[in-house]
């Protein structure tokens, strides 16, 4: 080993004394610790076998959990050999278009374990552990023309007896409405113990959330590739094991490939592991620190921005040209940038009317997006345009006809799962929007797993159980606070999500849980490069001239997010910044009312509004607040109530 591993080791040593007996003995041939010393990974090969271990300040974080992975010609799961450790360090530093945060810096030390089978047959396992997390890879160096197939991986997470899970279940392929699923769209199971989940053949969505002691984890995973699927949890053999699972079978694009294949040299997705408190968790950029960098070199046409939808409040019978005309003025009116005309565009407004709304909505500084059904055979989903996406002919013949038509871009609905054609698929519609110029939101759809740094053009995706869900079933509606609290922490931390936020109106034959203020609120709260709002022209007129002030001036691109404070189902206030205009904003998802008190020390001393809920949850008021006559506020967040500070 290298002195860097020695002097690690007893560092890690020295930070153990407070470890509990289950976890104080310490083992490892390599032990990667994080810049700041806090946060170690401990790699062990014995008997043949390789396996990993997280500490955070001494404290166990998951348990000896597996490594290595099955192809069709090797087997990377025993019979492996320590080879060598290279250990360096790791610096990278980008700009997002969309996110919650505009500059970055990552910053992690890197141990690449080089390893080898019965047969002679190498592969490195590459750990990266950075202060907010830990992540791996697995590495195939050898050079090969021929096709190789992983049948499985052997990556697990071992939890202790003890550990609390907010994880979304995964719905069974070709289930559901059509044949949809799945697409990222179940209730989530609250503060459950990981011992308790049971085993269950569909498994577990990313991201998903634990809670260790007073430390909190978030397993998710970063940049497959054309060359791999994307997968899932499913139950490990032991009792709070969890592992990665690959696609069902019928997650197939036709013709292609579920489960991963590729020549060599080859590498997997990142697993990660992020580790720390919640601010921790919420601040982390860990899912695109590690996606890979874009190629794109003309960005001009990605422009970030907010749009209204007809869809979600009026349905099937508003899409057509009057009512569209009318939401590209409220888009207009709003100052917003874009409108979504959604389903059956093609046969109920047409193409040549399509153009017209295109070059009105222009003259109003307002562009549109149109609405595609990916689908081939993997979904009966009777909605179009269907089907002109799937051939790279096809595909560009349409996307150069709308771009000649001014449109702006593209929403792809009804994707068919997580195999590895699919996955190849979506990276086909986005890199031929691209060249284009068209930006691109899809629906029904996969995690989007940090391709928005690869591909800016991407400005969202669903896989939310989002707002549409509420015009659906009461159910649904009755879940939405303590949901929508909980996805700060879990689906928005890393990704753009799509949830369509932002409704006052009154939704029909449904009740609406949620008050004006806390929707107010998620115009803060959640996370997309194109936000698009729920909210219908009357509506929007409805509330206080401030409130539409407020929806004129949101932004959707961040350069700063803080945590304050919250808890997952519970409630969360973020800060957000950008050309030094701060925004704070909160949501209460429980029924009882919650006082909270903020620190306003860092805020700008300047006056700022402060807007919430009312009389009722179905009225607001608004007070002036100056920070610089007082460091700390007193709040009462009411029950499924919000709020927004602007300074």
């Amino acid at each position: 080993m290298k002195l860097l591993t020695h002097i690690a080791a007893a560092l890690l040593l020295l930070m153990a004394g407070c470890a509990s007996e289950k976890g104080d003995a310490i083992k490892g041939d390599t032990i990667v610790l994080s810049p700041d010393q806090k946060l170690a990974a401990l790699v062990s090969v014995a008997d043949g076998q390789v396996s990993y271990a997280v500490r955070r300040e001494g404290l166990v974080m998951l348990e000896g959990s597996r490594l290595g992975l099955q192809r069709e010609d090797a087997d990377f799961s025993k019979d492996l050999k320590l080879l060598s450790v290279d250990n360096n360090t790791v610096h990278d530093e980008y700009t997002l278009l969309h996110g919650k945060r505009k500059n970055i810096a990552y910053e992690a030390n890197r141990a690449v374990v080089h390893l080898e089978n019965g047969k002679g047959q190498k592969m490195d396992i590459i750990f990266q552990v950075s202060n907010d997390g830990v992540a791996f890879r697995y590495h195939f160096p050898e050079t090969s023309t021929d096709m190789k197939k992983v049948h499985w991986e052997r990556s697990s997470f071992n939890f202790s007896d003890s550990a609390r899970a907010w994880i979304q279940p995964r719905a069974r392929a070709k289930s559901g409405w059509n044949h949809s699923n799945p697409s990222y769209e179940e209730n989530y199971l609250m503060d459950i113990p990981v011992s308790q989940l049971a085993a269950s053949d569909t498994g577990w969505v990313f991201p998903s959330l634990f809670r260790e002691g007073k430390y909190w984890m978030l397993l998710s995973e970063t940049a497959p590739d054309r060359d791999y699927c994307a997968s899932r949890l499913l139950k490990g053999e032991r009792v709070g094991e969890l592992a990665i699972g690959f696609p069902e079978v019928t997650e197939s694009f036709p013709g292609g490939p579920v489960f991963p294949e590729s020549t060599l040299p080859w590498s997997t997705p990142w697993r990660l592991i992020t580790i720390g408190s919640l601010k921790t968790i919420t601040e982390s950029t860990l899912g695109t620190d590690l996606a890979k960098p874009s190629a794109l070199t003309d960005l001009s046409f990605v422009k970030p921005g907010r749009a209204s939808w007809s869809w979600v409040s009026l349905k099937d019978d508003s899409i057509i040209y009057d009512v569209q005309k009318r939401f590209i003025d409220y888009a207009a009116a709003m100052k917003w940038e874009y409108c979504l005309i959604d389903v059956n565009w093609d046969t109920k407004i047409g193409y040549d009317k399509i153009k017209e709304l295109s070059g009105y909505a222009a003259g109003k500084g307002v562009g549109l997006i149109l609405w595609y059904n990916s689908a081939g055979d993997w979904n009966t989903v009777p909605y179009h345009p269907r089907n002109l996406l799937l051939t790279k002919e096809s595909r560009e013949a349409e996307f150069k006809r709308i771009s000649a038509m001014g449109i702006k871009g593209i929403k792809v609905d009804f994707f068919g799962g997580d195999g590895q054609a699919v996955i190849s698929y979506y990276q086909d519609i986005i890199e031929d929007a691209a060249r284009y110029q068209l930006m691109v939101n899809c629906h029904g759809s996969t995690l989007p797993r940090g391709f928005q740094r690869t591909y800016p053009n991407l400005v969202s995706m669903e896989a939310v159980k989002g707002f549409e869900f509420v015009t659906f079933a009461q159910e649904n509606a009755d879940r939405q606070p303590t949901h929508c609290a909980t996805l700060p922490f879990t689906r928005n931390v890393f990704d753009p999500m799509d949830f369509t936020p932002v409704c006052f109106s009154e939704v029909p034959n449904m009740r609406r849980k949620t008050s004006n203020a806390f929707e107010l609120a998620l115009a803060v709260v959640f996370q997309s490069g194109v936000q698009h709002y729920a909210e219908k022209p009357a509506g929007m007129k409805s509330v206080p001239g401030y409130v539409r002030q407020l929806m004129t001036d949101i932004p959707v691109s961040w350069h700063n997010t803080e945590f304050i404070d919250g808890y997952p189902g519970k409630y969360v206030i973020l800060k957000r910044e950008v050309n030094g205009v701060v925004y704070i904003a909160g949501i209460n998802g429980e029924p009882g009312d919650r006082t909270l008190e903020l620190d306003l020390a860092a805020m700008p001393k300047r006056k700022g509004i402060y807007v919430t809920d009312g009389v009722d949850n179905r009225s607001f008021k608004k007070e002036t607040i100056d920070p610089s006559q007082a460091d700390r506020l007193t709040i009462t967040l009411k029950g499924n109530g919000g709020f927004v500070m602007v300074f």
